[in-house]
């Protein structure tokens, strides 16, 4: 991250910021400015304005921004009007956001609830550079949401969108390279990791191209090894059991237009010769045939496999990957692109809506209404690491919109949240065997030697479970209940109120391991309140 300019005495020292479309460089152009720390909007009482952000101009300038329920406004990228906030449950005192060297300063004051993954701020926090380039959510009073990152100056002229969906640098980049080598005829290879939208590049890259055939897609490693020369290049009469006439393959097919190989790391050896053969002389030997077929196809391939290191071991073909290769594209993972998640949620949200006529969700106005996509599961979603990527982030809107289906809310439920937190888990311990023998009796920890977040952390990991996060720590279960006690960030059974423990029991159906989950406390104690309050819970 750029190092943020140190306060100008003076610079106003409350000076709102908007986010402007028209402050912008041409297309075409390097910007010479330097990223500008933004906010993203990805909880909202009116879901159809996540993804709306604040570009931070201000601190670039040395001056401390404001934000209030109020003032300023968020905009949609590339729109130059907006609305605030506009959240009556948030404080009308401004939190301000202050350079410090290479960070920036968040200052609370006075303005209520206000948590970062889970942890409670007060008073005033400081995050560094490596915090804010990966993206830091905020939630305002549990219901609005944000994520302070870094965006890239706003261009105009910028290239269209070409059907992806996204505001990150990355995407921008992407979308630039797409138009610069889409009307070429030379061969791309896109390289990024499994669910990063690929097949998504290579359509883009056909659509503004000047070639008129069709689009043919196929998966290497879908196709059965000693079938895959036959499905690709064709084959002739008697050249094969069963090849009972000559047959067209996938190049014949995408004739005059684009055949887009994935998982070209996948080929079988003969396969990468005949590939190479058709990358160099234009020309195919369908399987059997004793003629070569001349072919007019872009062709456009695509791999998550590391290919330096299978040509190392002999496995891919170094003529080949460099034919491949004629301009190459690289995707970056969603976990390098926060800022790009609660546009891309609310994309795929939006289509499961719509087939489930429960759109309304989406055209809900009320500002004093709990919002329908939380802002801790917000928060949840953006710190997740995505190994499956934006196919990953699909299937999980999906699940969410459907598992909440006649809810006001989004409600992550048991078997979701535990395949999140699978995602999350470290690399599996060495074997029993492997280990040194264990002592007879395990030293306790001190209490005093475990940290307030690794509390949290302990606590969560086992579902509110005292007795196994105490053993997970390694303390006597007293002592848990000492450190729950003395620590801000966790709430107890009996600090919650009437209409939330009602809300959340309806909310969970009565589920007292759905209620544990979504108000993070005690099992055993919220089933007591529960019991005073005369509900009826029961377990999943």
């Amino acid at each position: 991250m750029s190092r943020l300019s140190a306060p100008s005495p003076h610079a106003p020292a409350r000076t709102s910021d908007v986010s402007t479309a028209s402050e912008s460089i041409p297309y075409g152009q390097r910007p010479s400015a330097r990223p500008i720390p933004a906010l993203t909007l990805i909880s909202h009482t009116t879901v159809t304005r996540l993804g709306e952000r604040l570009l931070l101009h201000g601190l670039l300038a040395g001056r401390e921004v404001p934000l209030s329920r109020n003032a300023p406004d968020f905009c949609r990228p590339g729109e130059p009007l907006g609305l605030p906030l506009g959240d009556p449950f948030m404080s009308r005192k401004s939190i301000l956001f202050v350079p410090a060297g290479a960070g920036i300063r968040v200052v609370l004051g006075e303005v209520g609830r206000c948590t970062s993954a889970g942890e409670p701020l007060h008073g005033a926090r400081e995050f560094g550079p490596t915090e804010i380039e990966r993206g830091v959510p905020l939630e305002f009073s549990r219901r609005t949401g944000v994520l302070l990152h870094l965006a890239s100056p706003p261009e105009s002229n910028a290239p269209s969108a070409l059907g992806m969906v996204g505001e990150s640098a990355a995407i921008h980049a992407l979308r630039r390279h797409i138009e610069r080598v889409a009307d070429l005829d030379v061969p791309v290879l896109i390289r990024g990791e499994t669910g990063t939208g690929k097949e998504l590049v290579a359509q883009a890259l056909h659509e503004r191209s000047q070639r008129r055939g069709p689009f043919v897609s196929v998966n290497l490693g879908a196709l059965p090894k000693e079938l895959a020369a036959a499905e690709l290049f064709g084959s002739v009469q008697g050249a094969f059991t069963g090849a009972q006439r000559d047959r067209k393959g996938l190049f014949q097919a995408a004739e005059g237009g684009t055949l887009f190989l994935d998982e070209v790391g996948e080929a079988s050896s003969d396969v990468q010769v005949m590939l190479l053969r058709v990358l160099e002389t234009g020309e195919l030997y369908p399987v059997g045939a004793s003629k070569p077929v001349a072919t007019n196809i872009r062709l456009i391939a695509a791999t998550d496999a590391d290919l330096e290191a299978q040509i190392a071991e002999g496995r891919f073909r170094s003529p080949l990957l460099h034919r491949l290769a004629g301009y190459e594209l690289r995707l970056a993972p969603l976990r390098e692109r926060r800022e790009d998640i609660a546009p891309l949620f609310l994309h795929f949200a939006r289509q499961e809506l719509d087939a489930l006529g429960e759109a309304h969700h989406l055209t809900a106005r009320d500002p004093h209404a709990l919002p329908w996509m939380p802002s801790d599961l917000a928060a949840q979603l953006l710190l997740h690491p995505w190994p499956g990527n934006v196919r990953q982030l699909r299937n999980v809107a999906r699940q969410l919109v459907i598992g909440s289906r006649g809810q006001p809310c989004l409600e992550l439920d048991a078997r979701l949240a535990q395949e999140l937190r699978l995602d999350l888990a470290p690399p599996a311990r060495p074997s029993a065997s492997a280990l040194p023998p264990k002592r007879e009796v395990a030293a306790r920890r001190k209490s005093t030697d475990v940290g307030e977040q690794e509390l949290l952390v302990a606590l969560r990991a086992h579902d509110w479970d005292v007795k196994k996060a105490a053993h997970h720590l390694e303390i006597a279960r007293s002592s848990i209940y000492d450190l729950i006690e003395r620590s801000p960030s966790i709430r107890l059974a009996g600090d919650l109120s009437v209409e939330e423990l009602t809300h959340a029991f309806h909310a969970c159906q009565g589920n007292l391991d759905e209620m544990v989950r979504r108000l993070e406390v005690s099992k055993r104690a919220l089933n007591r309140r529960v019991k005073e309050l005369g509900l009826h819970s029961k377990e999943s």
